[in-house]
């Protein structure tokens, strides 16, 4: 009986795109028709407010500007944009833009968040993961593909020891232009080409707001090119815009084919029957599992080792659009849903013995990938594919018998147009989420709260400095200076900041012992 139980529910609560094969199953969640139906005033309102985005309403109060990406890509493959990048791409490959060595062999993408996550996503999903390994014949004339997304001088450090600058083209990405890690990495550039006596400006391209301080340094430099970016569209939405577009036309990925996919999706989760929208039904099982608050944890689990960055992907799009303190109308809600992942079936061997035997504060979505790429026959009945599908099932079958709750999509393949249905499924989700517990999903308070802070610790180096510049030596712990120079309550960040200068500067500004008493004790040169 519990079978036929679960055959009706499979039956009643799969969706299928007929056309592509994409299906999404709710069948393994929690809640009956009656939850659904208590939702209904829920889904006039998204339904409501997700009509007036896509007709242009001011969507995002708090910058008081639209948010574009669903209606942006219908009309952005027939732009002059589009064909510019497409064309800009083939010069690079036909060599009729080059650097000062010559072909661009190697790109760099210097961006963050959803400025370098998109894009690493698309590559490795597409290309794979050893697509710089290739040869260029193998590559189709495409350059190989690094990427920067941090302010960490290891990461700069490791591109920079395996490009060559005189055939590499750095293509920096930020919508204000002011970013600082992306800025950081820009200036690093400067300074790398300027050592090896090259011109930047000749290996430098510009994705970013018109007129933003990017843009204006682009132009005052000359840079190679500068590509406009839309002030409506958000970082962490931007895959489907130029973001995710340039760096995929240089690897030779068919971005046309993935705003098809993404469009598609959009098609089908415009549906007015929201039990039969996909997008509507998984912020639904979103906002019932969690009791409308989050209190069950998000995790992605993708069945292809391409899409293993998937779930990091997921992490930035679902916690940084749903994680607010406040709601629309100023109430303090702490709202948001948390993400985790991993791969199948290597999560098998790592964080589902938490999930299968652990708290059972989670629901899991496992996406599966039908078409093998390879046929590679394991004995006479089974291949490595079907290990992985059984696995697959097996997991699941195995956490729903412990009353966990699963998600499952399946498409046929990985290619753009599915991977753009993915995409697509996820941002509208997350969108119609927001509508559900009232908040802003477009703006992200929390990032620039961060931002002001580590800038304080910036100025508070600065003011440091200058006090210990007055000094005629010192040698003490880092209580005895911030006393000294009169920042006492500051002596904790102080601390830090000499630990930083100690172990990178240690002859020119200070350095430092332990001594079992004291702690560290700094010697300020």
């Amino acid at each position: 009986m519990q079978n036929k139980r679960w055959i009706e529910r499979n039956h009643k609560y799969t969706l299928v795109d007929g056309e592509t094969g994409f299906s999404i199953s709710f069948a393994g969640m929690k809640f009956e028709d009656s939850d659904l139906e208590k939702m209904a005033p829920r889904f006039e309102r998204a339904a409501k407010q997700m009509t007036e985005l896509e007709a242009g309403a001011v969507k995002n109060p708090d910058e008081n500007r639209k948010v574009t990406h669903f209606s942006d890509r219908i009309e952005y493959p027939k732009s002059e944009l589009f064909t510019a990048v497409e064309d800009f791409a083939e010069a690079v490959r036909s060599s009729r833009v080059e650097g000062a060595g010559g072909k661009f062999e190697s790109v760099v993408i210097n961006g963050i968040g959803g400025s370098a996550l998109g894009p690493q996503l698309m590559q490795f999903a597409i290309n794979g993961p050893f697509w710089n390994e290739l040869t260029e014949q193998l590559r189709s004339d495409n350059p190989k593909i690094y990427f920067l997304d941090n302010t960490d001088p290891a990461g700069f450090a490791d591109v920079a020891e395996v490009i060559d600058p005189a055939t590499t083209l750095v293509v920096t990405i930020s919508k204000s232009g002011g970013t600082q890690e992306t800025r950081n990495n820009m200036i690093a550039f400067e300074s790398l080409y300027a050592e090896t006596d090259l011109d930047f400006s000749s290996h430098a391209v510009a994705i970013t707001m018109k007129d933003s301080q990017l843009w204006k340094h682009a132009e005052e430099k000359q840079w190679l090119q500068v590509f406009e970016m839309a002030e409506s569209i958000g970082g962490r939405t931007s895959e489907t815009s130029i973001v995710g577009h340039l760096p995929a036309a240089l690897a030779g990925i068919d971005f046309a084919a993935f705003l098809e996919g993404a469009c598609h999706m959009d098609q089908w989760t415009r549906c007015s029957n929201a039990v039969r929208n996909p997008a509507y039904m998984l912020a639904a099982m979103w906002y019932i599992a969690g009791s409308g608050k989050g209190d069950r944890n998000m995790v992605i689990v993708p069945y292809a080792d391409r899409l293993v960055l998937l779930s990091r992907y997921f992490q930035q799009l679902v916690m940084e659009s749903l994680g607010k303190e406040l709601d629309l109308d100023g109430n303090v809600v702490h709202q948001g849903l948390n993400v985790f992942g991993n791969k199948g079936g290597t999560d098998a061997h790592a964080f589902i013995q938490q999930l299968n035997d652990g708290r059972d504060d989670f629901f899991i979505t496992f996406i599966e990938v039908l078409k093998d790429d390879v046929i590679l026959p394991i004995d006479d009945s089974t291949s490595m594919g079907t290990y992985l599908h059984g696995f697959k099932e097996g997991l699941s079958a195995a956490l729903r018998s412990k009353g966990r709750q699963v998600i499952d999509i399946r498409i046929d393949e990985i290619c753009e147009y599915s991977l753009g249905m993915i995409i697509a499924l996820y941002e509208r989700a997350v969108a119609v989420y927001a509508e559900f517990i009232n908040i802003n999903a477009f703006h992200q308070p929390g990032v620039q709260a961060y931002k002001l802070a580590a800038r304080s610790i910036l100025e508070l180096r600065e003011k440091m400095l200058d006090k210990v510049i007055e000094m005629d030596g010192f040698s003490g712990t880092a209580a005895a200076l911030s006393a000294e120079i009169g920042m006492a309550d500051d002596e904790i960040e102080i601390g830090g900041l000499l630990d930083k200068a100690a172990i990178n500067c240690p002859d020119e500004i200070v350095s430092r012992e332990y001594d079992a008493e004291k702690g560290w004790v700094y010697t300020i040169k």
